[in-house]
């Protein structure tokens, strides 16, 4: 009975001991600040785009002339609905998407910025989509990690490196890591539960939408073609659960990820799905390890000093091709010369070759002279 006891004793610490190492153990915070700097390049994108429809989206005037009720729910658009709030709103939102990106004063932005975007989407809660959705529970992973440790105008400010990093508990990118698999996974159940995916034609029905926007329209004879609408839906499916379970493995990670990027790169230029695409790229973003984030700036450095000097040698060797070109047309143009025309060309002798020599020999005891090509004492 004691034995029984003391098994499971250590299996509960052990458990408790990969619990805290998956979620608390400390390291160098380069990929949150990566994660960051992405989010808050993808928020200046996701403001920018509000202006043009800002006050018909949200404006008392708009197809929302009141903040709807929602319950337990909060915006800051319900305290102050007016118009001239929601221009403000928004160049705040645009000012503090910026701090955030460049991480300057980072906590403080990055609250401004989650606080913002929820009031946005519930001013007007009719108009978002699933990146818009993700984007917010993105907000909220940034705002309550400490983002600003690291590739931060804070960190150079503390340490004198905006490349550097300190040492923080990995749980905020253990949660965005977890929020990803969750999609692939929620998104594959409800795409099962209807009647298109298994049938095999749901890509079919998306591709043959007439969604403006769209950047890359499918050719009406490939989004018919059954085979390869069915091989499409099929393959995204397996595709999305492979990265739901095989990006826990480091072995995989990097060919499942890469997969997933052709398949949202596919998905943004052939459907108007807004900016979903790019958000779930900042999820993947969490799982470079700090180390190679950490070389990011070498590595770049080293791709681009070898682009450069690929690029010189192919400008060194047009010259020399240009040269070369000269050069054998000169000669072409030698010899195809008449003979009556080569025979007036002056032709350098022995003598003449001995004088130009000697002249650059001051020093010399006999002088040569254009006679004959004999010496004649000086």
């Amino acid at each position: 009975m004691s034995g029984s006891n003391d098994v499971a004793r250590l299996s509960l610490v052990s458990s408790v001991a990969a619990w805290r190492n998956f979620w608390f153990r400390e390291e160098p915070a380069y990929t949150l600040g990566l994660v960051r700097i992405a989010f808050g390049a993808l928020t200046v994108g996701f403001t920018a785009a509000l202006l043009p429809d800002l006050n018909d989206l949200f404006g008392t005037n708009g197809v929302v002339p009141t903040p709807p009720s929602i319950r337990n729910g909060w915006s800051v658009f319900q305290v102050w609905p007016s118009d001239h709030a929601l221009l403000v709103g928004w160049a705040v939102l645009l000012v503090s998407a910026v701090a955030l990106t460049v991480g300057w004063h980072s906590r403080l932005a990055a609250i401004l910025v989650f606080v913002l975007i929820v009031s946005f989407q519930r001013r007007d809660p009719w108009m978002w989509n699933s990146g818009d959705t993700l984007i917010r529970l993105e907000a909220f992973f940034i705002a309550i990690a400490p983002s600003g440790a690291a590739l931060s105008l804070d960190q150079r400010r503390r340490t004198g490196a905006f490349w550097s990093a300190q040492s923080r508990p990995r749980w905020p990118l253990r949660l965005m890591m977890v929020q990803l698999s969750l999609i692939y996974l929620a998104t594959v159940q409800v795409k099962m539960m209807g009647q298109t995916w298994g049938e095999g034609t749901a890509v079919s029905y998306a591709w043959r939408s007439e969604a403006p926007w769209v950047l890359l329209p499918v050719p009406q004879w490939l989004s018919t073609n059954l085979l390869i609408t069915n091989v499409a839906t099929w393959s995204t499916l397996v595709v999305e659960v492979a990265i739901a379970v095989l990006v826990w493995k480091r072995r995989w990670r990097p060919w499942v990820l890469a997969v997933g990027v052709g398949l949202h790169l596919s998905i943004m230029v052939t459907l108007n799905v807004g900016f979903f695409s790019l958000a779930m790229f900042v999820l993947y973003l969490a799982f470079i390890p700090p180390e190679a984030t950490q070389r990011l700036p070498e590595i770049l450095g080293a791709k681009a000093e070898n682009l450069s000097a690929r690029l010189r040698r192919l400008t060194a060797g047009g010259q020399q091709s240009e040269v070369t070109e000269s050069s054998d047309a000169a000669r072409d143009s030698m010899d195809d010369a008449p003979r009556d025309e080569l025979s007036d060309w002056p032709v350098h002798t022995g003598s003449d070759l001995a004088v130009a020599d000697a002249s650059v020999k001051p020093g010399a005891a006999t002088e040569l002279v254009a006679t004959n090509g004999q010496p004649h004492p000086g």
